[in-house]
């Protein structure tokens, strides 16, 4: 068993970022599940790498070769595999794994989690799809896709999707409970 971790490659302001990083990776670990993730030696990712490591746990990084020649890869992995796209690392990533979490993390942690989140949408997978709400940092979109429910752009079934969590004990063990819904129709015709 894997888990795919989408982090930030910074720290963030708040050091509770990265002790979530931290505990997370120590939680993965000592419960014998490997950790897939970015395999950049930076930020976020670089402190739930090491953290897995840490503790004798599986860590499989992978990395697009334009980002090992600005030298952020982590070279203390075992097994650090290098790609040529990004569009590359993203499947590799999905395909190695059997859940994705978000930690806190920009643009690029939104967008892998939302990617894999719209594909158990459209029943491409069946893997579970999680944010670790470290400090309240998920909250405000938390609301927002309860927003665009309400709105009638996402439906309820596909929302309930998304795990949301604050602690990782909580969320690890939602994972492992989670079963995918039986709806997968997602467009309706409009009636007059």
């Amino acid at each position: 068993m894997r888990y795919c971790v989408f982090s930030g490659s910074s720290f963030g302001r708040l050091p509770i970022c990265a002790e979530a990083a931290e505990q997370l990776g120590h939680a993965l670990a000592d419960s014998g599940i490997g950790l897939v993730y970015g395999g950049a030696s930076v930020g976020l990712m670089g402190e739930i790498a090491n953290a897995v490591q840490s503790r004798g746990g599986e860590v499989i990084g992978v990395i697009p070769r334009s980002l090992v020649e600005k030298e952020v890869a982590h070279t203390g992995l075992s097994d650090l595999r290098i790609v040529d796209t990004m569009h590359q690392r993203k499947a590799l990533m999905a395909e190695l794994s059997d859940a994705f979490i978000a930690l806190p993390g920009g643009l690029g942690t939104l967008e892998e989690l939302f990617e894999v989140w719209t594909w158990a949408q459209l029943g491409h997978h069946h893997k579970p799809c999680a944010l670790l709400n470290t400090n309240g940092f998920y909250t405000g979109l938390s609301s927002f896709l309860d927003h665009i429910v309400t709105e009638a752009f996402v439906k309820p079934v596909h929302r309930s999707m998304l795990i949301v969590e604050q602690e990782v004990r909580p969320l690890l063990t939602a994972l492992q409970d989670y079963n995918a819904p039986e709806a997968t129709k997602w467009i309706s015709a409009r009636t007059a």
